[in-house]
């Protein structure tokens, strides 16, 4: 009987532990669904609806309509924003991975005392803000010649990327043994074919990460952007919609609400693709 009693308070606690936990997974799933839901709801609600302070924000009260979708689509260049931003992000994506990948490799396994030191340093310039390089950087971008087209956003973003997913990519090499590496070199291969047959292989997670952080952060980067370009013709999804859609003291609720709603599907499918994959990516070398 005192061995029946004893279990029953644990199992109580058990379940009381996992209704706590389901609780806690659905606020989150909530918190992070409810953005979508409404500016889904908002981008097909009809202005009468939208702007009357009596009606259920969440609910449709008078039939859906397509027109604040028409005029984002058929009155902006919004399917050209969003080339624009592809564009964009691709090139930064790869030039980020270009540079990123191998300084990492490098910092993990060629610096020895020094690497963590410069990786450091390099992350630290990941935090110095926008405000702050942007009118250097638009010095630089002038002399170029790059002003007002979208090489001038692919040269700069990489200056914001390269860092954190250099001190990323250094922290997943570490979590690598290095006697794999070694092994590849005893049986002939050399520094560079060990890198390229063994490291780069297992750190798919790794670079995947890079790839998910770079292209979302050059996606939803607004100063910048806002800075180095001003053709309508030339601007990205982040500058394009708000810029397009507020005019003086209008706002298009309906087709701003659609803008942000088809540029962030893409971006959540991609997260919830890789999900697995950019966690691990992350928290490679949290346990080195």
């Amino acid at each position: 009987m005192a061995a029946v009693a004893a279990r029953r308070p644990l199992s109580l606690r058990r379940v009381a532990g996992r209704v706590g936990l389901y609780l806690a997974v659905l606020f989150f799933t909530l918190y992070a669904a409810v953005p979508f839901l409404w500016m889904a709801i908002t981008a097909f609600k009809r202005d009468s609806d939208l702007y009357n302070i009596q009606n259920n924000p969440f609910l449709f009260n008078e039939p859906p309509t397509w027109q604040h979708m028409d005029l984002l689509f058929n009155g902006t260049p919004f399917v050209r924003w969003l080339e624009n931003t592809a564009l964009v992000g691709l090139l930064v994506v790869l030039i980020t991975l270009v540079v990123a990948v191998p300084a990492g490799y490098s910092l993990a396994r060629l610096t020895r005392v020094w690497g963590q030191r410069l990786g450091m340093g390099i992350f630290l310039t990941y935090l110095v803000p926008p405000t702050l390089l942007f009118i250097p950087l638009s010095r630089v971008v002038a002399v170029l010649g790059l002003q007002d087209t979208l090489w001038a956003l692919v040269l700069v973003y990489p200056t914001f990327t390269i860092p954190f997913c250099t001190w990323l990519m250094q922290g997943f090499f570490k979590s690598i043994p290095g006697e794999l590496e070694e092994a590849a070199m005893v049986d002939g291969c050399t520094r560079l074919g060990a890198f390229r047959r063994i490291v780069l292989p297992i750190s798919v997670a790794g670079i995947l990460t890079v790839v998910i952080f770079a292209f979302a952060l050059t996606i939803q980067e607004f100063v910048y952007a806002l800075t180095f370009v001003s053709p309508t013709s030339q601007k990205t999804v982040s500058i394009g919609v708000p810029t397009d859609l507020i005019r003086g003291d209008v706002f298009y609720w309906g087709s701003l609400m659609g803008g942000a709603l088809v540029s962030a599907i893409p971006v959540a499918i991609l997260y919830s693709l890789f999900l697995d994959r950019f966690i691990q990516g992350l928290t490679a070398g949290a346990l080195k």
